[in-house]
């Protein structure tokens, strides 16, 4: 390939292009800034030294002055909302919704923030029409979750079932959550003595999501108030395939099941099994009690100090320190108190359980978190904390 001399008028012909191009550029930013308001970079100054109150201000008198500025005032509905200030959130964005020369989409966007301002300020009636009403716009998705968290709020079971069917994608299916709204339904049946409206619910729950230890808890509780046992049994022994940590949760039901059917034995030696196949169950109260009763307390005593030795942990050394306090004498009693108060104290945390997802602490077991709002995030276990 030969080289011709005029290749050589290109090089500086591009570089004056690129050249003017750039001043053109230059020129329509600074063009651009000039235009803007000397407020709005002192409210911006505000605002990224985290002085929101001087940013609110600022931005509010330049929105008076500015009636043009639709993204300033959206801005500031969004300030005011996070401040808490809802009754001027909801002010401003009914004041963007009268502006007739609103192109759709900022309409849109308009109604969906009016919507959280009034789903903040806890008007769900208001806020859930104004949601539904997004249905067929880009604010679908995002004004569903709203709904959905209004319809839990609200204890509206089946609206949040079709909300969830309706946002369940490849990114996040729903079944957990689904499950445990037909297990709401379910509780809400038996509450009103309906056991064949309750059983389809949990039939239901388990379709949904085949792993819903809370369904069959629950059908074990049905069906024991049905006087079914051995039914009882079979539906809370499922839970071992499902998630042996919960088998507690079922552990005292269980030996009343055994109990009725006359198969006492067979519940105690179920319990012992369970504490050898998974020696992290807490479920070490239950079982001592049991053979303590049926047998004596020697027996129960003998049987703690084996579990010790094969899992040590917290809990197993606080009982048989409350075990061998009983059976001291007086002189050694006040001596194996301290231990075992400051033992207690110094394990205070085990006696909770955790949520996973934020961390909440709780003496009771939730299926959501009072926190969070997450389903079957609660840890199993006492003491049991994210790795």
């Amino acid at each position: 390939m030969e080289f011709e001399a005029w290749w050589l008028i290109l090089f500086p012909l591009c570089f004056g292009l690129g050249w003017l191009a750039a001043r053109v550029d230059i020129r329509h930013i600074l063009s651009d800034s000039k235009l803007l308001p000397r407020q709005y970079f002192e409210g911006l100054n505000h605002l990224l030294n985290d002085r929101t109150d001087k940013a609110v201000e600022v931005f509010v008198d330049l929105a008076r002055n500015h009636d043009e500025t639709i993204e300033l005032q959206f801005a500031l509905g969004h300030l005011f909302r996070r401040k808490g200030e809802i009754e001027r959130a909801i002010r401003m964005h009914q004041k963007l919704l009268e502006r007739p020369e609103l192109r759709q989409f900022e309409r849109q966007s308009a109604q969906f923030e009016l919507a959280s301002d009034f789903m903040k300020a806890g008007l769900f009636d208001r806020a859930e029409e104004l949601f539904a009403k997004l249905d067929d716009t880009e604010f679908a998705r995002a004004a569903r979750r709203h709904l959905l968290d209004i319809y839990q709020q609200e204890k509206e079971w089946h609206k949040a079932i079709e909300t969830a069917q309706q946002l369940r994608d490849t990114s996040h299916t729903y079944q957990h959550e689904i499950a445990e709204f037909h297990c709401e339904l379910a509780v809400t049946a038996m509450t009103r003595s309906q056991p064949a409206e309750a059983r389809q619910y949990l039939q239901q729950a388990l379709a949904e999501h085949r792993k819903c230890v809370r369904a069959n808890l629950l059908l074990g509780e049905l069906a024991a108030g049905q006087g079914d046992h051995a039914g009882a049994i079979e539906a809370w022994l499922r839970i071992e395939s499902q998630d042996h940590r919960f088998l507690p949760f079922a552990a005292r039901q269980l030996l009343d099941a055994y109990d009725k059917l006359g198969r006492a034995d067979e519940g105690t030696a179920l319990l012992k099994g369970f504490m050898t196949s998974y020696p992290e169950l807490d479920m070490l109260d239950v079982v001592l009690e049991r053979i303590a009763a049926t047998e004596n307390a020697d027996v129960a005593f003998d049987w703690l100090r084996e579990q010790l030795r094969r899992n040590p942990n917290m809990p197993g050394l606080i009982k048989l320190l409350e075990a061998q306090a009983q059976a001291a004498p007086p002189e050694r009693r006040a001596e194996i108190d301290t231990m075992l108060r400051l033992t207690q104290e110094a394990t205070r945390g085990l006696s909770m359980y955790h949520c996973s997802s934020c961390g909440f602490k709780a003496r009771q077991y939730f299926w959501r978190c009072p926190a969070c709002n997450d389903w079957e995030c609660f840890l199993p276990a006492r003491g049991q904390t994210r790795a």
